[in-house]
């Protein structure tokens, strides 16, 4: 078998092999065809002995808040397999060469919406509880108050201080993608409003941006749903603008989706009477691995004159990030120390990233605490998380 990165003519048949994989319908391969030519995203295949795509795998690059800092992130995406090509091993042989790359290009973490946690598991990755689901009726927000200013993006305007608010506010959350005004519009603004029935609101107070919401207007009997896409804002003004601005909506629609960061529990802050009438939803459905493992514990925020020792195991694909690691401040080195931690690969991504704190991870089977219980458990902390982009 043949895995390599495709080129510009075979992004077409890679993307013939998704469209089988994902059920969708291709209208228009000709389009398609020239629309395959454009991609710039890095794709991988996996070939036949008779020369025939197998399976693909697209890598997107981008960066991500970690700690306060701006790291770089792989997303994998597109992973489909022909049915006539399936349990050969395709996707296997594919991370064995991707991952590996991704490490040499500098990438410290990948990241992936699965259709299987399990799956995924087998190629390092594991689980980030990344958001928050809530439905309820406009009504519920009926206590809230907004008056500032409420401003409707229409096509041409400008993107700048959508941009720069979602920057502001994506910072303080791991693993949130950092914008551009170019992928705020293609990604997120673009759409055209009465025919897409899709909205896009910066609200101001004082003249200033403090929140915007993105909302796709659904229509559904009895009554239409107003569901949130995209939202941020600047503090406790900012969200309770965005509450006060929904709330305005109770002639229109019948029910309100939106979604918070998972650290931020709506029925601790909510102040109203109805609020046992809202109903939640966790979203599991992301993925993350460590890609470097070095790099990631010298980045990840830590105590004060914090040191430890931690053992990682189980990278079958990046067997440079097995080992014994001295961590003292920003500084990770290989050790011959007894490690007062051991982890699984999957294990450590999902705690660096602030997934779960070390008390919950020691109920896991790959989680072993030797000593120094009281350093670790300042490092390995539950942090603000939060994605919003799909990729």
């Amino acid at each position: 078998m043949e895995v390599r990165k495709l080129t510009e003519n075979e992004h077409f048949e890679a993307n013939m092999i998704s469209h089988v994989a994902f059920h969708m319908r291709m209208e228009d391969p000709e389009k398609v065809r020239e629309e395959s030519k454009k991609l710039s995203t890095e794709d991988w295949g996996a070939f036949s002995d008779d020369g025939r795509i197998m399976a693909r795998i697209l890598n997107y690059r981008f960066n991500t808040w970690l700690d306060g800092q701006l790291i770089p992130n792989g997303g994998i995406g597109g992973v489909s397999t022909l049915p006539e090509y399936r349990n050969t091993g395709a996707i296997r042989t594919i991370f064995e060469k991707l991952l590996p790359e991704a490490r040499r290009n500098g990438e410290i973490i990948s990241t992936l919406y699965p259709f299987n946690h399990a799956f995924y598991r087998k190629f390092g990755y594991e689980t980030a509880c990344w958001r928050h689901d809530y439905e309820f009726e406009p009504a519920v927000l009926s206590g809230y108050r907004f008056n500032g200013t409420a401003e409707l993006w229409k096509p041409d305007d400008p993107v700048s201080e959508y941009t720069a608010l979602y920057n502001r506010f994506a910072e303080k959350y791991n693993l949130a993608m950092h914008r551009d005004d170019r992928m705020m519009l293609e990604k997120h603004l673009k759409g055209e409003y009465y025919k897409d029935r899709k909205f896009c609101y910066l609200l101001r107070e004082n003249g200033n941006p403090v929140a915007y919401m993105i909302f796709q207007d659904i229509r559904h009997d009895p009554a239409a749903i107003l569901s949130v896409q995209d939202i941020a804002w600047d503090g406790r003004d900012g969200l309770n603008a965005l509450l006060g601005f929904l709330g305005r909506f109770t002639a229109d629609y019948g029910t309100v989706r939106m979604f918070l960061p998972a650290c931020l529990e709506m029925y601790s802050f909510i102040r109203t009477p109805r609020a046992y009438e809202i109903r939640q939803t966790v979203q599991q459905g992301y993925m993350i691995r460590t890609v470097n493992v070095q790099k990631l514990l010298e980045i990840i925020k830590k105590p004060d004159d914090s040191r430890f020792v931690i053992r990682i195991e189980g990278d079958e694909q990046i067997p440079e990030n097995n080992g014994t690691w001295e961590v003292c401040g920003n500084s990770a080195v290989l050790t011959d120390q007894a490690p007062d931690l051991t982890v699984s690969v999957q294990a450590f991504g999902q705690m660096a990233a602030g997934c779960v704190s070390l008390a919950e991870a020691m109920y896991r089977p790959d989680v072993t605490v030797y000593g120094n219980e009281s350093v670790l458990s300042g490092v390995f902390i539950r942090k603000p998380i939060l994605v919003e982009d799909h990729f």
